[in-house]
C-alpha cells in the first residue's frame, strides 16, 4: 500500500501561519483522527479544533482544506493543515501525525516526486517548482513560472510529437513494403528532420541564457592593488561585504555578493589586486585565483585608480575585452580626465567609490550588460545543463538520421533522437509511436 507522508510546506522557525501537507490515501483519516469530526467537503476552508488523538490535548485552532484525487497537488488525496506558526504548535501537530498508523515523514522532494509520477507534472515543471521556490529577483520568478505552466514542456513535447509521426513514417516504409502505401513515405520524413535539428541549434544557441538566470550572471572585478576594488564591491552592495584597508593585498582570496539588477541576479566578485611580484605564497595564490575568475566571468569590471594616472595598470589592462566595464575610481581625489582605454575604446565610468559619485551610471552600465545576456527573445529558454545535453544528443541523432545510408539505420537514429526529448520532461515510451502508425496506416484496413 502506498504510504502517506505528512511535512511542513512552509519554512520553518517563527511566523503567522504554518502551512502541514498530507498526502496519501490515508490523509482523510489523518485529518478525522485529529478533529474527532466528519471530514469537511472537499475544496471548503474548514475551522476546527486540532487534538492529539492520544491524549485529547488541544494542539490549535486551524483552517484545514481537503483536495481529493485526482484533483490535487500530487494527485492523491492531499490535507492541508494551516495552522498558527509557533514552533510548539508545528511541533505538537507533526508529533501526532507520526503517532498514526500509515503515515510517515515526507522525504525532500517527494510530493513533487509523486506529482510527476501521477501525471500532474512533467520533469521541467518539477524542476519549475523548486526554481519558483528558489526565485530572488523578478526576472528568476517570471521564467520559472513560465516553465512551471508547461511553457518548456510544451515545447520538447511538440518537437518529439513532430519525431513520433516521422519515424512512424519511416517503420512504415521498413515494416509494409508490400504494402498499398503512398511513394516516398520515409523520404518525407527528411524535410522535418531537417528543419527540427536547425530548431534545436538555434534553441542551443542563446549563450547559456536560462542557466545563468538561474544562477545569477558572474561579474568579477580585477583591478591592481589598492586601485579601490573593496570599496566598490561594498559601495555596489550597499553594505560591508569585504575589508578595505590603505595597506596592499589585504583582498587574498575571492568574496562574493549576490545584487540584484535592473530584477536580474548578479553574483559580483572583489579580487585580489594584479600584480606581478607578490609578496609571499598567499598573495600570489590570490591572484591566480582573481585571474581565473576573471577568465570564467560573463562580464569585468576593471577598475584603475584616477590617482596613477597617465599610467594605467598593464596588467587590468591586459584583461580588457568587450566583456569588461572600464571604472576610474578616486575621482574624488583628483580631478583627472576619463581616459579611452583599448583599441575597442571603451570609456571609462568615472567614479568615486567613497563618496559614491558616478554610482548610478556605473549600475545603470552593469544592468544593460546584464540585460544584454539574460533578457529573452520570448521563445522559453533551457535552465539546466540536463536539457542541454539531452537537446546535444537529440541534434546529433538527427544529423546522423539525415545522413544514415538505410532506412533502417535512420530510424534508429531517430528513435534516439525522441528518446533524448523524452529524457527532458520524463517521457519515454512507445504508445505514440504506434498509435500513429495505427492513425496513418492503418485506419479502414
Amino acid at each position: 500500500m502506498i504510504p502517506t507522508i505528512f511535512a511542513l510546506a512552509t519554512a520553518p522557525g517563527r511566523a503567522g501561519v504554518a502551512v502541514v501537507r498530507v498526502s496519501g490515501p490515508a490523509s482523510g483519516d489523518a485529518l478525522a483522527a485529529l478533529t474527532g469530526k466528519p471530514l469537511p467537503e472537499p475544496r471548503m476552508a474548514t475551522l476546527v479544533r486540532l487534538r492529539d488523538p492520544k491524549t485529547g490535548e488541544a494542539l490549535d485552532d486551524a483552517l484545514v482544506l481537503r483536495f481529493t484525487a485526482p484533483r490535487s497537488f500530487t494527485g492523491e488525496n492531499v490535507v492541508e493543515l494551516h495552522l498558527h506558526g509557533g514552533r510548539a504548535v508545528v511541533a505538537g501537530v507533526v508529533e501526532a501525525l507520526s503517532a498514526l498508523p500509515g503515515l510517515r515523514v515526507a522525504e525532500p522532494g517527494e510530493f513533487t516526486r509523486r506529482a510527476f509520477e501521477n501525471g500532474k507534472l512533467d520533469l521541467t515543471e518539477a524542476e519549475a517548482v523548486a526554481d519558483l521556490v528558489d526565485a530572488e529577483t523578478s526576472a528568476q520568478r517570471r521564467q520559472a513560472l513560465r516553465q512551471m505552466e508547461g511553457a518548456l514542456g510544451t515545447l520538447y513535447d511538440g518537437w518529439r510529437e513532430r519525431l513520433t509521426r516521422s519515424l512512424a513514417h519511416i517503420e512504415a516504409d521498413i515494416d509494409f513494403p508490400d504494402e498499398d502505401l503512398p511513394s516516398g513515405v520515409s523520404d518525407a520524413a527528411r524535410p522535418v528532420l531537417d528543419a527540427l535539428a536547425a530548431e534545436i541549434d538555434a534553441h542551443l544557441d542563446d549563450r547559456g541564457r536560462g542557466e545563468r538566470l538561474r544562477e545569477g550572471l558572474h561579474i568579477a572585478i580585477v583591478g591592481a592593488p589598492n586601485a579601490g576594488k573593496s570599496s566598490l564591491l561594498n559601495a555596489l552592495a550597499r553594505r560591508e561585504a569585504a575589508i578595505v584597508s590603505a595597506r596592499a593585498g589585504t583582498t587574498r582570496d575571492v568574496i562574493e555578493v549576490h545584487l540584484d539588477l535592473g530584477g536580474y541576479p548578479v553574483v559580483l566578485a572583489d579580487t585580489a589586486g594584479l600584480r606581478e611580484a607578490a609578496a609571499d605564497e598567499v598573495e600570489e595564490e590570490g591572484i591566480r585565483r582573481a585571474l581565473d575568475r576573471a577568465a570564467r566571468a560573463d562580464v569585468k569590471v576593471a577598475v584603475f585608480d584616477a590617482t596613477a594616472l597617465p599610467t594605467l595598470d598593464p596588467a587590468t589592462v591586459a584583461l580588457l575585452d568587450r566583456d569588461t566595464v572600464v571604472v576610474l575610481n578616486k575621482t574624488d581625489v583628483v580631478d583627472a580626465a576619463v581616459p579611452t582605454v583599448g583599441g575597442w575604446e571603451a570609456v571609462a565610468v568615472a567614479v568615486s567609490a567613497r563618496t559614491g559619485a558616478g554610482l548610478p551610471e556605473l549600475e545603470r552600465r552593469l544592468t544593460a550588460f546584464t540585460a544584454d545576456r539574460l533578457a529573452g527573445s520570448g521563445a522559453p529558454a533551457l535552465t539546466r545543463a540536463r536539457h542541454r545535453s539531452a537537446l546535444e544528443e537529440c541534434r546529433d541523432a538527427l544529423r546522423r538520421a539525415l545522413t544514415a545510408p538505410l532506412p533502417e539505420l535512420m530510424a534508429e537514429d531517430v528513435r534516439l533522437a525522441s528518446r533524448a526529448l523524452g529524457h527532458i520532461t520524463g517521457r519515454v515510451d512507445v504508445e505514440d509511436l504506434l498509435d500513429v502508425i495505427f492513425r496513418d496506416f492503418c485506419i479502414g484496413k
